[in-house]
């Protein structure tokens, strides 16, 4: 009964930042899109309000692990394992502007579809190839204008804690762009909102980054291992990450 209370009012308190940084994000977006060609102002206004929505919400811990640059290269392709829906707003604590390849449907939802598009992120139908291609061509644009993207390379969220296998999409996107990759690592947001649930989970959960790896000089032959070191990186440091975070618990129960 508490579990649900408390999710009732998580919802609510969801709900009121979205509504409540809508109209500052929208005034925002008329007096800087016109010269803010990478909309860093209007995303950022909406991974603030992540941070936000996190801090308060009584049944999340989240943080950011070890030492984090302030900035990277605009060719940047940041590739994430995928846990829960939770993850962007455990990311969205990350100090950087990054534009989001997202669900499609997430962007017909009222005001959060909005602020999606005012923010410059990118819609995907999952299992259409012409949606995939065209995703990835408006990620392009965004390297190209010198904005870094963010992809799950999974595709999915995780059903039990371990990562899927890696699409090729995210490094074909930097390899044909010029980019770095740079592997971003989450950890214990499996139970901060649990698959086919509306209830929230107690968690403690972190977010870290790894090395960046160039592709500069390198071909379509390099993809496997690049994609390899990739997700080696990620698995690193969410081994560095699971004893301060609730997947311990996990890990120790079962």
């Amino acid at each position: 009964m508490v579990r649900a209370l408390l999710s009732v009012w998580t919802w609510f308190e969801i709900g009121l930042c979205v509504l409540v940084t809508f109209p500052i994000q929208l005034v925002l977006a008329l007096f800087t899109l016109p010269f803010d060609r990478r909309r860093v102002v209007t995303g950022r206004c909406f991974r603030i309000m992540g941070v936000v929505a996190a801090r308060l919400t009584p049944f999340w811990h989240f943080g950011v692990y070890g030492e984090i640059p302030r900035r990277f290269d605009g060719r940047t392709v940041f590739v994430s394992n995928h846990e829960s829906h939770a993850d962007p707003f455990l990311i969205s604590f990350l100090p950087w502007e990054m534009k989001w390849l997202s669900k499609a449907s997430l962007f017909r939802i009222p005001v959060v579809g909005w602020m999606l598009t005012l923010a410059g992120d990118i819609p995907i139908h999952r299992g259409e190839s012409g949606s995939a291609k065209d995703a990835l061509a408006q990620c392009a644009r965004w390297l190209e204008r010198g904005q870094p993207v963010v992809i799950f390379p999974e595709g999915t969220r995780s059903p039990d804690g371990k990562m899927g296998q890696f699409k090729d999409g995210a490094f074909r996107l930097a390899l044909d762009s010029g980019a770095q990759i740079v592997p971003i690592a989450v950890c214990g947001t499996r139970k901060a909102l649990p698959k086919h649930s509306w209830k929230f989970g107690f968690t403690r959960a972190l977010v870290t980054v790894g090395t960046p790896i160039p592709t500069v000089g390198r071909g379509a032959g390099d993809l496997g291992a690049i994609k390899a070191e990739a997700r080696a990186q990620i698995e690193a440091l969410r081994a560095q990450m699971l004893p301060l975070t609730s997947a311990a618990e996990t890990s120790d129960a079962s």
